[in-house]
């Protein structure tokens, strides 16, 4: 029977490497029409998305949008109360990334930091800020080793346990996040939205047989000035959200990554059964993007050969990436605004905030992540013609996250994301308290030669001794070596020197090879 190579396919991927650029965006942007002149800006929400990204030799161009919501206080002349403007910006920029190639895998992330908005004139204002783009490049290798040889049992095979990291696939999916807000009887009605905001929390993800459950919590805020009338209100609700995704070959035994991103967002106000406004309808889509993977154990043929035919090995070393370990874990972040040379507060309408990574470092057994929490309060005060106020803050932290057995030569990849955010009013301060979702995966690279195939050979085989021959155990020596050596096999050298152990031979033991006779 012909021989017949068994292969086994090797799909696994590496990071290549990271970068970051600034990116400075300013521009001017026009109040609309309807809108009163600007006295004072209080508020500036920005946030960043990616819209494309192209990969070229050694850097990656990003382009994306910025949605810019300005909150200001209007000129009492034109108007009165606090009025909000929507604008949308562009961005472009390269990033770096030495060894980056046109069709290599690649992550891009934008965020907020630095970003502040000022008056030109009462009809126009000014936004001018930095934002921070991310870039993670990933190389894959998919390759086929030989796992095993049937067809003929002359040949002899030398297998050792090895692990791959294999991924098995990726899956994306939209959950819809669908609010009613019911505005209370004791609040007034909805007179003028100036903010409607989405954020994604409580993120989990399950691996079950041929299926991925993904889920979250996706919270809905609320800020609108009241209807005739200057009051500010601010309401928020939670919705849950879960959708189960098929991939074949998945089971609960595998590791995932899960990403979630809010997509797309609307809302409409409406009048309730007595006519006034009081419902507020919000629907989001939210995109998740989950990866799976999972070490497999596999046999994978280091060396063979036949005692009657000569055959050509075909070797590559390949450069595989190894996942060593990854850790979600939650950090409480607090910090204190001081109100010195401000106005009083009288009660906090919101308070709003983003984490950013500035930095990240791997130690022995676990990775430090530092970042900041860039904090933005509205308030009422006690002063009647500046009856409200903002104030913001930068909360510098650092957090160890723990995955043992971790090493400083080795990659790294940290995630941070906001989950939630409370402020309390402490004597003339205001309190800040934050829970920050931190994500940290470690790898690192190693080289494994792999055979990919072999080929008889014509040749003829050198004859075997006629008699006996005793061979002396020499350093470095196996069982397998000697009877490759001497074109037997194993089983023949364990069962003529009745070794017990196969792997257990020493330095100057003396070992019977067979001749051409049988013994």
């Amino acid at each position: 029977m012909d021989m017949e190579l068994i292969r086994e396919n090797i799909e696994c991927e590496q990071l290549l490497t990271e970068n970051f650029c600034d990116t400075v965006v300013k521009s001017e942007y026009v109040i609309p029409d309807t809108h009163p002149d600007v006295n004072q800006v209080l508020m500036l929400d920005a946030k960043p998305s990616i819209v494309s990204k192209e990969m070229m030799q050694d850097k990656i161009l990003v382009e994306g949008e910025v949605k810019y919501t300005v909150i200001y206080l209007a000129d009492e002349e034109e108007g009165t109360g606090i009025y909000s403007t929507n604008y949308i910006g562009k961005f472009s920029n390269y990033v770096d990334v030495p060894g980056a190639e046109h069709k290599m895998m690649c992550d891009c992330d934008s965020y907020i930091e630095h970003m502040e908005c000022s008056i030109v004139n009462e009809r126009k204002v000014a936004i001018e800020g930095i934002i921070k783009l991310k870039a993670e490049v990933f190389k894959n290798y998919d390759f086929k080793v030989i796992k095993d040889i049937t067809g003929s049992q002359d040949i002899q095979m030398l297998k050792n346990p090895t692990t791959m990291d294999k991924i098995v696939g990726t899956v994306s999916g939209d959950l819809v996040a669908k609010s009613h807000i019911q505005i209370p009887m004791d609040n007034p009605q909805v007179g003028d939205v100036l903010k409607c905001d989405v954020k994604v929390h409580k993120k989990e993800t399950k691996i079950m047989e041929e299926k991925i459950s993904v889920s979250a919590g996706v919270l809905v805020s609320l800020l609108y000035r009241a209807k005739d009338s200057k009051d500010i209100i601010y309401i928020e609700d939670d919705v849950d959200v879960n959708k189960e995704l098929e991939l074949k070959d998945v089971n609960p035994m595998m590791d995932s990554y899960s990403s979630f991103k809010v997509d797309a967002m609307e809302f409409n106000v409406r009048e309730d059964d007595l006519g006034e406004n009081r419902i507020v309808d919000v629907e989001a889509i939210v995109k998740s993007n989950t990866k799976v993977m999972y070490k497999e154990e596999m046999d994978i043929i280091e060396d063979a050969y036949s005692p009657y035919e000569l055959m050509n090995m075909d070797r590559k070393d390949y450069q595989v990436n190894v996942m060593h370990g990854h850790s979600d874990c939650k950090s409480i972040v607090k910090g204190a605004i001081e109100l010195s040379n401000r106005p009083k507060v009288s009660k906090i309408i919101m308070c709003c905030g983003e984490a950013c990574i500035t930095d990240k470092k791997i130690v022995e057994d676990k990775v430090i992540v530092e970042g900041v929490l860039n904090v933005e309060v509205l308030y009422k005060t006690f002063d009647e013609e500046k009856y409200v106020y903002t104030v913001n803050e930068e909360i510098p932290f650092n957090y160890g996250v723990d995955i043992p057995g971790c090493k400083i030569d080795m990659q790294c990849i940290a995630k941070m994301s906001l989950e939630n955010l409370e402020a309390s009013i402490e004597l003339d301060n205001i309190e800040i308290k934050a829970l920050v979702d931190i994500y940290a995966r470690v790898n690192y690279s190693t080289h494994k030669e792999l055979l990919v195939d072999i080929v008889p050979v014509e040749g003829e085989i050198p004859k075997k001794n006629a008699s006996l021959t005793i061979y002396v155990v020499q350093h470095g020596d196996t069982i397998w070596k000697i009877a490759k050596k001497y074109r037997t096999t194993i089983e023949s050298l364990v069962e003529l020197n009745e070794i017990e152990d196969a792997n257990l031979v020493k330095v100057g033991d003396k070992l019977i090879i067979p001749g051409r006779a049988i013994i």
